[in-house]
């Protein structure tokens, strides 16, 4: 028995594999770029740095596959099932992974940004220095993952859940703009973002510049943030 895929746009087969099913399939290196892989079954597949970008895995369930230094640049993963997935070092820039379950998933060094996880299950998710500048976190189960060393530059954390989360930064969503305190020298504020210590010794010629309303913001909240991030340190290693 022989399984076709197909290209996603132009049902062009891809790939023929003279196996019974996907489920444990050993695709290291394949070229499955723009492949349609909707609802595939690819449970314990050996993915190890293959080609998905653009690829369509909507609904697919990854349990446990290896995408060790996968390129998944652009896929659409929206509601895939990649609990326990092995994604180390994985390009996922702006994969689509909303309502995506990455519970467990060992995403350590993966290269997240602009990826959209709006709503994704990441409980427990290793994110170890895990790039995710400009990512959609927004409404994200982050329960217990870590997040030590992770880049969130520019990340969108509102309404995530960060409860137990290793290394989580602090967020302050109440205000002008959104703050946060990364726990390691660093506050962004908006899109301003510097250490504590530049933050600190800005001139108020400097903060004038920064944007429209920037000295009142300041002026008002100066010292209670700063105050916060003098409180709120992570560990260091």
């Amino acid at each position: 028995m022989s399984i076709q895929i197909l290209n996603r746009f132009t049902s062009v087969v891809i790939l023929n594999l003279e196996i019974d099913t996907l489920r444990g399939a050993d695709l290291q290196g394949a070229n499955l770029q723009e492949a349609d892989l909707r609802g595939a079954d690819l449970r314990g597949a050996n993915l190890w740095g293959a080609d998905l970008r653009g690829a369509d895995l909507q609904e697919a369930n990854l349990r446990g596959a290896d995408l060790w230094g996968a390129d998944l640049r652009g896929a659409d993963l929206l509601g895939a099932n990649l609990w326990g997935a092995d994604l180390r070092g994985a390009d996922l820039q702006e994969a689509n992974l909303r309502g995506a379950d990455l519970q467990e998933a060992n995403l350590r060094g993966a290269d997240l940004q602009e990826a959209n996880l709006q709503e994704a299950n990441l409980r427990g998710a290793n994110l170890r220095g895990a790039d995710l500048q400009g990512a959609n976190l927004q409404e994200a189960d982050l329960r217990g993952a870590n997040l030590r060393g992770a880049d969130l530059q520019g990340a969108d954390l509102r309404g995530a859940d960060l409860r137990g989360a290793k290394n989580a930064p602090l967020l302050i969503t109440s205000l002008d703009w959104v703050v946060q305190i990364d726990g390691l020298g660093q506050m962004r504020i908006g899109c301003q973002n510097h250490s504590v210590e530049a933050w600190r010794n800005f001139s108020e010629l400097e903060i004038a510049r920064m944007a429209d309303e920037a000295t009142g913001f300041w002026s008002k909240h100066k010292t209670m943030l700063l105050m916060l991030c003098d409180t709120y340190k992570h560990p260091s290693e």
